[in-house]
């Protein structure tokens, strides 16, 4: 018998049936290459801890949140050319979103986050697009990178396979993570064009262009002891908000 009641992958229908789920987290990662240090499932292992350590910390508060198994493939058209980057398109993902909500809803379960691991995923137009079919649900989304702020932990967080991610895996699964006298620098080749440098127009980024070594962000700083860190406070951090989820009233969110 699983010791994580709240985790869907691990429990047994007598364990579903005998639990009133209140909240629906669904972790959504992507398969890529992480520089020579980080494995592809990279994404999907930091969704994996911090959504089960979140619904673990809420769970102990008495909130009912059940883990939906991470789904492994993100938007990666940036990325067709790098070997084993594994692309699934947003229209993709909306139907796959759009199947899995209909499921929760025919099952009583009111209140979903979509907890996005990877860059290249964006929900917010699938869900404004969803929602209008599934008025009494209320389904909200979370980039786990921008809950709080990376810099208050790390040196250089990086943008991909930098020193965050690499401190996080070091405390995850560090048998995963090769040593660092592997890994490339990370440096970024960035856009000429002075709009894109700056930020104010974007443009997808064609990786194997954009940096030599598939990461962009030094990981040479990266400590487990930092990632242990960073990653009590996110998930401290996502547990409130699936504690409040959980008691919160649909028809009483405004005031």
């Amino acid at each position: 018998m699983s010791d994580r009641p709240y985790i869907l992958a691990e429990i047994t229908w007598k364990t579903a049936k005998d639990n009133d789920y209140e909240v629906a987290l669904l972790p959504w990662g992507a398969t890529e290459a992480h520089n020579y240090h980080l494995p592809y499932s990279t994404d999907v292992i930091q969704c994996d801890y911090i959504a089960a350590e979140s619904a673990r910390l809420a769970w102990e508060k008495k909130s009912k949140v059940i883990v939906l198994p991470t789904v492994p493939f993100g938007v990666n058209t940036g990325q067709l050319d790098i070997k084993l980057d594994i692309n699934m398109n947003p229209s993709t993902q909306a139907a796959v979103l759009r199947d899995i909500v209909d499921s929760l809803s025919q099952q009583g379960i009111s209140k979903m986050v979509v907890m996005n691991g990877h860059g290249g995923n964006d929900f917010k137009q699938m869900i404004r697009e969803i929602q209008p079919d599934y008025s009494h649900m209320l389904i909200s989304t979370l980039s786990w990178y921008q809950v709080i702020d990376t810099d208050e932990f790390f040196n250089e967080p990086g943008d991909h396979a930098g020193e965050m991610e690499t401190s996080n895996m070091l405390f995850i699964t560090p048998h995963l993570v090769q040593s660092l006298s592997e890994a490339g620098d990370g440096v970024e080749n960035r856009f000429k064009l002075e709009g894109l440098r700056q930020g104010w127009v974007w443009a997808q980024r064609e990786w194997s262009k954009a940096t030599a070594d598939t990461g962009i962000g030094n990981p040479a700083k990266s400590k487990a002891e930092k990632g242990e860190v960073y990653l009590r406070v996110l998930t401290e951090k996502i547990a409130g908000f699936l504690i409040e989820l959980a008691a919160c009233n649909l028809d009483d969110l405004y005031g």
